[in-house]
C-alpha cells in the first residue's frame, strides 16, 4: 500500500511539467525559424536594387551591383544630383574609407543582408559616407551655407564627384586650418571615438582609459579625445606604431606583440576596444569592479561571416545581469552637433587627424584592399579633386 500519495503525485507531475516546457520551447524555436524563413522569402520576392540614374549633367561615382571582393567596384558616369529645397550640393574634394565600406562590399556579416542591406545583391549600389568639399549650390530654404563654403560631414554615396546633403543633418563648416583630406577622415571614426568615450564610457578626468587598437582610424582619434577629457591614457598597438601613439598624447603604450595587457596588473576605468582581439573574460580581468568596456567592432572581412563582431556583444548582454562591470557595443550616430565639436577641437589643435595613405578615386579598389589588411595607421583617404570637371 502506498503510504505517501503526495510524494508519488509530485514525482508523477514533475516529468510531465518538464515535458510540457520542452514542447513549448520546441514550438517557440519552430516559430522563430518560420518567422525568419518568411522574412527571407519576403525579401527575396520584394527586394529591388535602386536604379543607377544616368544622363546629363553627369559625374563620376563608385558603384557596385554585386557582393564580392573590391574587384566588384566600378567607376561609372552617372547623373549629377541636384539639391532639393533643404539640401546643399557639395563638390567632393576628398573622402575616406571605413571598415563599414568593405562590410557593405562583401555583404558581411551576412545577417546584414537579412536586416535590409540586400539578400542577393546590395539594394543601394552607392558607396562611401565620409567626405569633405565645397558647397556649389544651395536649396531655396537653406540659410546655414552659401556657395563656396568649405564643409565636411557624412552622406551616403560619398565616393563620387558630387553629393547632395540635408543642410540640417551631418554636415558642418570645415576649419580653415585643416585640409580637405584631413576633414574627410573625421566623420565616422572621430564621432565613434567621441561618442564611445563620452556617451558610453562616461570618461572623467583622472580615470585610467585603455584604447585597444590605438593606431587605427578610431584609435588615433580616441587617444587624443581621451587626453582632452583629462584621462590617463594607455594605447595598445604594434611595435612599429608605438612612437605614433606616444606622439598623440598616450601616457603609456603597450606593444601587443610582446605583452598581453589582459594579464597585467593595471586596472582600468574604461576600455575602448577597436579590434576585437581579446576575450570578454580578458577584459573583465583588467577592468575595475565598476569599469566600462565599449566594443566598437573588429575582425577582418573573412572573420565571422554570419554574425561577425555581433557575437561578442550578444555574449556581453547575456552576462551583464550577473556582473557589476558594464560591457556592450556601440554604433556611432552622425550628427551636426558632434561634427561641430570635433571641428572646434581641430581648430584649437586638440585633435589632429592621422592619414596613412591617399589614393585617387580611380584607385578605390586598391585603397579598400589596403584597409582590409588591417594595418593602416590612422585613416585611408580618397582624393577626388583631380577627378572633378572644372
Amino acid at each position: 500500500m502506498n503510504t505517501n500519495p503526495t510524494t508519488e503525485s509530485t514525482a508523477e507531475k514533475s516529468p510531465r511539467r518538464k515535458s510540457k516546457v520542452l514542447r513549448v520551447l520546441r514550438w517557440a524555436f519552430y516559430l522563430i525559424v518560420l518567422l525568419i524563413g518568411g522574412l527571407v522569402l519576403y525579401k527575396l520576392a520584394t527586394e529591388k536594387q535602386e536604379p543607377i540614374e544616368t544622363g546629363e549633367p553627369h559625374m563620376k561615382a563608385v558603384v557596385y551591383t554585386n557582393y564580392g571582393s573590391p574587384d566588384v567596384l566600378e567607376i561609372r558616369d552617372i547623373k549629377k544630383p541636384a539639391p532639393t529645397d533643404d539640401q546643399i550640393l557639395i563638390k567632393v574634394r576628398a573622402a575616406s574609407i571605413n571598415p563599414l565600406d568593405w562590410h557593405f562590399i562583401e555583404g558581411t556579416p551576412k545577417i546584414m543582408r537579412v536586416l535590409g542591406v540586400g539578400l542577393r545583391k546590395p539594394t543601394d549600389p552607392r558607396l562611401g559616407v565620409d567626405m569633405a568639399g565645397q558647397v556649389e549650390a544651395v536649396g531655396k530654404n537653406v540659410t546655414q551655407f552659401k556657395p563656396g563654403d568649405e564643409v565636411f560631414g557624412g552622406r551616403n554615396g560619398a565616393f563620387a564627384e558630387y553629393v547632395c546633403a540635408r543642410a540640417d543633418r551631418a554636415v558642418t563648416l570645415k576649419p580653415a586650418n585643416i585640409t580637405f583630406e584631413q576633414a574627410a577622415s573625421v566623420p565616422i571614426a572621430a564621432i565613434t571615438a567621441l561618442q564611445g568615450l563620452r556617451d558610453k564610457g562616461h570618461v572623467q578626468p583622472g580615470q585610467k582609459v585603455l584604447i585597444n587598437g590605438a593606431s587605427g582610424g578610431v584609435g588615433t582619434f580616441a587617444v587624443q579625445i581621451a587626453k582632452s577629457f583629462g584621462a590617463d591614457v594607455t594605447g595598445v598597438c604594434s611595435t612599429r606604431n608605438l612612437d605614433l601613439v606616444r606622439s598623440l598624447g598616450a601616457d603609456h603604450v603597450i606593444d601587443y606583440t610582446k605583452k598581453d595587457f589582459t594579464k597585467g596588473e593595471q586596472r582600468y576605468d574604461v576600455i575602448l576596444d577597436n579590434v576585437g582581439t581579446q576575450s570578454l573574460s580578458g577584459f573583465r580581468r583588467v577592468l575595475k569592479p565598476n569599469g566600462i568596456c565599449v566594443m566598437i567592432g573588429g575582425g577582418g572581412p573573412n572573420e565571422g561571416r554570419w554574425v561577425g563582431p555581433l557575437a561578442r556583444p550578444v555574449k556581453a548582454m547575456l552576462i551583464s545581469p550577473f556582473i557589476s562591470q558594464k560591457m556592450g557595443m556601440m554604433l556611432a550616430e552622425l550628427n551636426k552637433k558632434d561634427l561641430t565639436i570635433l571641428g572646434d577641437m581641430m581648430q584649437a589643435g586638440t585633435v589632429k587627424p592621422v592619414i596613412d595613405r591617399t589614393y585617387p578615386l580611380s584607385q578605390i579598389a586598391d585603397a579598400i584592399r589596403y584597409l582590409e589588411q588591417g594595418h593602416a595607421r590612422g585613416k585611408v583617404v580618397i582624393t577626388v579633386a583631380e577627378e572633378n570637371k572644372t
